[in-house]
């Protein structure tokens, strides 16, 4: 099993300074540069992962060890696939991923990709008989276009956040772990009481691929109680 760490001097290679070019705005220019130094850039392209963002899956099951082999795993907003990687590998040929999502993904070995909005009534229907069953874990790793406003990105990734709870209730089955990114701040409070309610346990988690200047950070619920009376 592959574990989350970069190995060792990954972080020392010699920086990349990028010069501002005249049809490249500052901001790109940044962007370009951190993208470059970024360690961990780098090593998700060398193994072949499709995102950076592989690492922060990879950290947090090395944590919470919720992908177990042989799970039934669902990766809501699934592209590019970093996350669905992820899960393969670390569920086996007995386990089942599924990933959701409106964007075209390319194909990853051992998932099946419905393409379609998780919201969609028909979603959890189709996913459950492409899962065989209800759902060992639910994924989401997802966050809504930025504003530029902190105080409206926070909103808008929490009701996203929630959006992802209310799919996951419905298709988890009794133990299940539910795992979303949110941002740190006040306005959650709403969802983390309804986890509290649904689950055993209740944690965040900031994985260290999470970039140092973000105020992203991930929600792990596990144990989940099974859904009361309709």
């Amino acid at each position: 099993m592959r574990r989350g760490g970069l190995p060792r001097g990954a972080a020392r290679r010699k920086a990349v300074r990028v010069k501002t070019a005249k049809k490249r705005s500052a901001s790109s220019t940044q962007w370009l540069q951190r993208q470059l130094n970024d360690p961990y850039v780098a090593e998700a392209k060398r193994l072949g992962y499709r995102s950076r963002a592989a690492f922060k899956l990879m950290q947090l099951d090395d944590r919470f060890r919720f992908l177990k082999p042989g799970a039934r795993v669902v990766d809501l907003g699934c592209a590019p696939g970093g996350w669905l990687q992820v899960a393969c590998e670390r569920v086996g040929p007995k386990g089942t991923v599924v990933g959701i999502d409106y964007l075209p993904t390319a194909p990853v070995p051992g998932a099946t990709i419905l393409e379609l909005d998780f919201l969609d009534p028909a979603a959890p229907a189709r996913l459950e008989a492409a899962l065989g069953g209800r759902a060992d874990v639910v994924l989401s790793d997802m966050a809504a276009p930025t504003t530029g406003h902190a105080a409206t990105d926070h909103l808008r990734i929490v009701a996203l956040a929630e959006a992802a709870w209310a799919f996951a209730e419905s298709v988890l089955a009794p133990g299940g772990t539910f795992v979303a990114k949110v941002f740190q701040g006040g306005a959650e409070g709403t969802l983390l009481a309804a986890l509290k309610r649904a689950f055993t346990s209740v944690r965040h988690a900031k994985p260290a691929a999470s970039r140092a200047e973000s105020a992203e950070t991930y929600v792990v619920a596990q144990g989940f109680r099974g859904r009361g009376p309709d």
